[in-house]
């Protein structure tokens, strides 16, 4: 089976002014955890994946990177060196150390799985230790963006809290990721080995994934048509998510009411990344997809 999305990893500066943000595009986040490496997030948690408001909150304490240790703290900082937004893609994974060797064997990196822990607030007060490994792949003709593979070693209801996963918003999951590339044919083969599913091409894109959970990569001019106005970027980057809902009508109210500006197209309701950090949004209604 073709893995499916996990969480998105979006870069911000400072984090409480990014959560309020977030909170005014309708999204309801957890409180605050922190990493033993130098980073802190807030989670938009939904049924099945969540988005990660991630932010550099002890520059000492970021590991330096090596030829064989990916630094997810470090690459994250350097990150926000040149832009917020979208840094780092993960999908699911049941056997993070195995993905490791995966990754090595198809020659998509050859960095050691990555074990950690951090204290979870719970809804009702106290924490939980949630524990995780991770295993990354990069590509060297996508420099400056990351994906990696997440296995959650602790049971699932300490994480996954009802109580997080209801946005007023109405956003219920991430189900497409859309990238921006010069040439997207060129990513085919990392891509097909990262998700471990087949691309399609077609003129100025390319898919992986079927609806509900894909990755989308496309050409400037099939990128102007989707998304007009966003800039153009001469390398690989994340531009954009979709995320489904429960009522379009209801999402588009809560963010009028909230005064955040947005665009109608079609079945979609789009808001710009100046608006969210950097990364493009867009809601679409649960029984169109």
């Amino acid at each position: 089976m073709p893995r499916l999305i996990d969480h998105l990893v979006i870069c911000v500066h400072e984090l409480a002014q990014a959560a309020l943000d977030w909170q005014t595009l309708g999204f309801n986040l957890t409180p605050t955890g922190v990493h033993p490496f130098g980073t802190s997030n807030r989670l938009a948690m939904f049924g099945n994946n969540f988005l990660e408001l991630l932010a550099v909150t002890d520059a000492a304490a970021v590991p330096p990177a090596t030829p064989d240790r990916f630094s997810f703290a470090a690459h994250n900082r350097d990150f926000l060196s040149t832009a917020e937004g979208m840094s780092m893609l993960a999908l699911h994974s049941d056997d993070a150390h195995a993905d490791a060797a995966h990754f090595k064997a198809n020659h998509i990196g050859a960095y050691a799985p990555f074990d950690f822990g951090r204290d979870a607030a719970l809804p009702g007060g106290g924490t939980a230790r949630v524990e995780f490994s991770l295993a990354f792949a990069t590509d060297p003709a996508m420099p400056g963006i990351a994906f990696f593979t997440c296995q959650q070693r602790h049971p699932p209801e300490l994480f996954w809290k009802p109580d997080y996963q209801r946005h007023p918003n109405g956003a219920l999951r991430v189900i497409e990721v859309v990238m921006s590339a010069p040439e997207p044919a060129e990513h085919r083969g990392f891509l097909e080995r990262f998700t471990e599913s087949a691309a399609e091409l077609a003129p100025g894109r390319l898919t992986v994934g079927e609806s509900g959970n894909r990755i989308t990569v496309l050409d400037p001019a099939e990128m102007a048509r989707r998304l007009p106005g966003l800039a153009s970027n001469t390398s690989p980057r994340f531009c954009a998510t979709r995320l489904a809902v429960t009522d379009l009508d209801a999402t588009r109210r809560i963010l009028k009411n909230n005064g955040v500006d947005f665009e109608i197209a079609g079945a979609v309701l789009l808001v710009s990344p100046a608006a969210s950090h950097g990364l493009a949004l867009e809601f679409i209604q649960q029984e169109t997809i």
